[in-house]
């Protein structure tokens, strides 16, 4: 009788050990399944609402919002400048620029700073509307762009400012930007 329940506790352990096993492979597989899914699957940061609704920012590309929001800023942030705040304008637009483009645009603004370093030149820039292409990553801004020169304004001017954009990761990048030329005017010229 003794060997009989040893045996039956033994084959009792072992369907306990076995369902122990199966359970645990399952568990496994779900892991398995769920970090696929987590690695495939675009990832998401929200960010608090800047204006009007809350914004999400994803590795699947940036969305019209994110980029009318950065575009604005930017195109404020460098078509305002004084002489008294070059290096703080500098240096802030060379943290937006994507690394491919580093260079090209601090040889740019470094033009823009020894020219404006010792005068009295400033200007701002009054946003009246703005194109965005998120598909292409690029924004047209334009608006009135004042100079000033001591304390008296000089010019209103009406421009056309572009900016390409790069996108890496959940990254927006700026790659490059520049005044767009009056196509009105350049056939005018040219006649």
């Amino acid at each position: 009788m003794d060997f009989t329940y040893q045996h039956g506790q033994s084959q009792r352990i072992l369907r306990q050990r076995n369902l122990l096993g199966i359970s645990v492979l399952v568990l496994a597989a779900v892991i398995g399944v769920m970090l696929l899914v987590s690695a495939t699957r675009p990832r998401e940061i929200v960010l608090q609402p800047v204006l009007r609704s809350p914004l999400t920012l994803s590795s699947a590309g940036a969305s019209r919002e994110y980029l009318e929001l950065v575009t604005r800023d930017t195109a404020v942030l460098i078509l305002d400048r004084s002489p008294s705040n070059l290096d703080y304008w500098m240096n802030t637009v060379l943290a937006l620029t994507s690394e491919r483009a580093h260079g090209k645009i601090k040889a740019d603004l470094l033009k823009v700073v020894d020219e404006q370093r010792s005068s009295s030149i400033a200007q701002f820039f009054t946003l009246q509307s703005m194109t965005i292409d998120p598909k292409n990553l690029r924004s047209t801004v334009t608006g009135q762009l004042h100079t000033i020169v001591g304390q008296k304004v000089i010019s209103k001017d009406t421009r056309t400012f572009q900016f390409d954009w790069e996108y890496n990761g959940v990254s927006l990048k700026l790659a490059g930007f520049g005044m767009v030329a009056d196509e009105a005017k350049t056939r005018k010229a040219l006649s």
